[in-house]
């Protein structure tokens, strides 16, 4: 076990991300004396493995209490150890809020609807859905034409797209993104989820709500047949 214990960290610390399917982290997912033994060795090193049930990859990230040492070590606070500037962050949130939103929706959708239909005593340990035919893309003509400006305009758009391909957070093609294999797995949902959904997104919705009323309140009553606005 020692040596598979030394392969796989090795592998993590040099691929950065490897796939569920893999041998060696399908048996640390299931083998518990197997994953607390990895646990204790990324530890030792300020590291931790990070994954959910319904990525496709797994990855490294850093210990909970490490963010100060590290994040903290300069004269100002860094927002990350990617090397990605303030803007790459935020078009990073964007694509995370119109990727894998929606498709966590649909999975959950998908594994909801799986429960209410079993009829087999084993059928909570069915996988859940994950892949392509759940996940989804977006233009990114129509990307730039809605934050682009507000994300430094088309030089740095496209210099931060680029950024975010090579560390494996999306794949484009034939102008289209989709998900890479670090997007669903290094951002925390179950914390980065409610911000959006409850705060960015709130507030959306509800500016969008209140447009109608105001731009009616805005426009000059119109006037009765037959009279002129000079009368």
């Amino acid at each position: 076990m020692d040596t598979e214990l030394k392969t796989l960290c090795a592998r993590l610390l040099a691929q950065r991300v490897l796939p569920r399917a893999d041998p060696l982290v399908r048996r640390a997912l299931m083998d518990e004396a197997f994953r607390a033994e990895l646990d204790e060795r990324l530890a030792g090193t300020g590291l931790r493995l990070v994954e959910n049930p319904y990525a496709e990859h797994v990855a490294l990230a850093l210990a909970p209490e490490m963010g100060e040492p590290v994040f903290g070590a300069g004269e100002t606070w860094q927002n990350n150890t990617l090397g990605l500037p303030r803007d790459g962050v935020a078009l990073l949130v964007v694509l995370w809020a119109l990727i894998i939103l929606p498709k966590r929706e649909r999975q959950i959708a998908r594994v909801e609807a799986g429960r209410e239909g079993q009829s087999d005593m084993f059928g909570a340990l069915k996988p859940l859905a994950t892949g392509e035919a759940v996940s989804c893309g977006v233009s990114e003509d129509a990307l730039y034409a809605d934050f682009g400006r507000k994300l430094g305009g088309r030089t740095r758009f496209s210099a931060n797209l680029g950024r975010l391909a090579n560390l494996g957070f999306v794949t484009r093609r034939n102008k289209w993104i989709e998900e890479g294999p670090l997007l669903d797995v290094l951002i925390d949902y179950s914390q980065l989820a409610p911000r959006i959904i409850e705060g960015a997104l709130s507030d959306l919705l509800s500016q969008r709500r209140g447009q109608p009323a105001e731009a009616a309140a805005a426009e000059p009553e119109p006037t009765p047949a037959g009279q002129t606005e000079e009368a």
